[in-house]
């Protein structure tokens, strides 16, 4: 792992209407202020803060995060549930990867409760709002750093 650690935030369909898009579900932050909340929860660590609502360009991140970052956190909103090309580009990942959503997936309706993305995710945080992402980051980035301190064998 390089001295900076590098921490992808990748971000799904949808999240650039944060604030606007049911606030009384996803709260009234906007995607600016996620990825503030996430820089500094990141403590010096490079975050590259992407959002997109294609899902081709999120598997073009993931694939490029393989090679260019750390760690990865990733909140792939609606695509959690249907998107069998993140799977396969996760699961290419050797690094620590942290799904993470604003509600609780579980507490909501039947066809949210699966996530083809957990199946490749070192870890999941959900249903705290914009504090998912804060807890996100500081786990990635404690898993990114436990493994470029361990030996290799």
């Amino acid at each position: 792992m390089p001295e900076t650690p590098v921490l992808y935030v990748l971000n799904g369909p949808n999240l650039n209407l944060l604030g606007v898009r049911e606030p009384h579900i996803y709260g009234h932050e906007t995607l600016a202020d996620v990825q503030a909340l996430c820089e500094a929860a990141a403590e010096g660590a490079t975050v590259v803060f992407r959002q997109s609502n294609h899902e081709g360009e999120l598997v073009d991140w993931i694939q490029e995060a393989r090679t260019e970052a750390s760690a990865l956190v990733i909140n792939p909103a609606a695509y959690s549930h249907t998107s069998v090309a993140l799977l396969d580009a996760l699961k290419a990942l050797t690094i620590p990867v942290v799904e993470c959503h604003l509600s609780n997936p579980a507490a909501r309706e039947e066809f949210r409760r699966h996530s083809y993305v957990s199946l490749a995710a070192t870890g999941i945080v959900s249903g705290f709002g914009s504090h998912s992402y804060e807890l996100a980051v500081k786990a990635a980035l404690r898993l990114a750093r436990e493994r470029s301190a361990t030996p290799a064998r």
